[in-house]
Order: C-alpha cells, then sequence, then structure tokens
C-alpha cells in the first residue's frame, strides 16, 4: 500500500476573512468549493499552485463561536523563497506569534488562531542527535 497526503482540514469561523488571511499572507489560491444544498457547511480548498497538497477552510453554520484549538501544539509548514520579505510582510501584517531566531523559523496565526510554520526554503537541516 502506498498512500498520498492530499489536503488537511482546519475550520474557521469567517470563511470570507480566512480566504483573505490566506492569500495575503502566503499567496494561497482557492481551488475549489462545495456547499451543502441546506447552507449548513462550506468546503474551500486552498491551494499554493506548485503542489497537489490543499489546506480546507471548513465552515460550520451552527459554530458561530472561536474554536477551542488546545494547547495548539499542531501547525502546519510552509517554506518561502523569500525569507526575510515574508516576515516583513508577517510583522506588517501583525500575524507573528512566535519567532526562534536560533532555529530560523518563526510561527504566524490566522485568524482563528492556527498556528503556521515559516521556513527558508533552502534551510540546514538540523544537526543529528547523537
Amino acid at each position: 500500500m502506498t498512500a498520498k497526503m492530499v489536503h488537511c482540514n482546519i475550520n474557521v469561523t469567517d470563511l470570507d476573512r480566512s480566504i483573505a488571511f490566506y492569500h495575503r499572507a502566503l499567496g494561497l489560491e482557492v481551488q475549489r468549493r462545495r456547499a451543502s444544498q441546506d447552507g449548513s457547511f462550506s468546503l474551500v480548498y486552498l491551494g499554493d499552485g506548485q503542489t497537489e497538497f490543499a489546506i480546507e477552510l471548513t465552515w460550520l453554520r451552527d459554530h458561530p463561536q472561536p474554536y477551542d484549538l488546545g494547547e495548539n501544539e499542531s501547525h502546519i509548514a510552509f517554506t518561502v523563497d523569500d525569507y526575510d520579505g515574508a516576515h516583513a510582510r508577517h510583522a506588517e501584517m501583525g500575524c507573528i506569534c512566535y519567532e526562534n531566531t536560533e532555529m530560523g523559523l518563526y510561527f504566524i496565526n490566522d485568524p482563528d488562531g492556527y498556528w503556521l510554520e515559516i521556513l527558508p526554503a533552502h534551510r540546514r537541516p538540523p544537526a543529528a542527535a547523537n
């Protein structure tokens, strides 16, 4: 058996706000949409135009309150070809929530509080532990 990753899902409280954030912060574009006939949910798949992997944004009509993300240890990682430029944009947007300069990475959070890791595209892997 072989498996291929195709998407990950996150639930959002304001679909348009989330689409705008992911487009501005990371350049992601809407790949496809799906909505229930009764209006109880909408799905929007965002892609980077380079890979087949997508983020599925799910909006649920009957869940208007913020989502409980627990300790929010899960995250989605992105590499960027212009790390300094991305950092400047994210700083201007006010969405940097954690930075580790020693490791050369930082995290931004989306409008619902999900963490997104930002890595330079040509990053050296960490040294192996002995």
